[in-house]
């Protein structure tokens, strides 16, 4: 396995961790760094860097956005994020991973790239459920510029500095077993 293959799983489970918060968002980031050719993809996911993908992933990521800041559609769109997440999760990592067996690839993807995205959409959905338990809802935009500024930092650091993206999800995916952990404690 090259270095090159190595970052290149980095930046998938980086961008699938961020796909986890917002899901466009990072689709949104890479379809920018393949059009101004600050990363490569697998030939088959090119179209990403097109202007077509650009302003389409940019508006979804808009209208997404700021859709988690209207009361009860945040809610709405939780009971999509996860399967969604977990497939724009694999998608990333199918469209980062350069040199591997498709066998590995989609293990990879399906796996590490939708297997993160997942868990972390799920645990996200699960705080702001519990936001709006809590406080009826009020806190609520906090909980989304939180998660949405992750997102952005997320794929910011995957696309540029892999290496430290990977750090960046093994801290969130401790924090997510903590809470989880908790949780489990508090309930039994």
């Amino acid at each position: 396995m090259t270095f090159e293959t190595i970052i290149s799983i980095f930046l998938g489970i980086g961008l699938a961790a961020s796909v986890g918060f917002r899901v466009f968002v990072p689709l949104f980031a890479l379809s920018l760094a393949s059009y101004f050719d600050v990363w490569q993809l697998n030939e088959s996911w090119e179209w990403i860097g097109s202007t077509t993908a650009l302003v389409t992933l940019g508006v979804a990521t808009l209208v997404e956005v700021f859709a988690y800041y209207i009361p009860y559609i945040d809610n709405l769109l939780d009971t999509v994020s996860v399967p969604l997440a977990a497939l724009a999760g694999t998608a990333v990592m199918l469209s980062t991973v350069s040199d591997l067996s498709p066998v590995i690839t989609w293990a990879l993807a399906i796996i590490a790239g939708g297997g993160t995205a997942a868990a972390i959409s799920g645990t996200s959905s699960t705080t702001r459920l519990a936001s709006t338990a809590t406080t009826g809802g009020l806190a609520n935009p906090v909980v989304t510029t939180l998660e949405t500024g992750t997102s952005v930092v997320m794929s910011v650091v995957s696309i540029f500095i892999p290496v430290l993206a990977i750090i960046f999800v093994v801290i969130i995916l401790f924090i997510i077993f903590k809470l989880f952990k908790k949780f489990r404690l508090n309930k039994s």
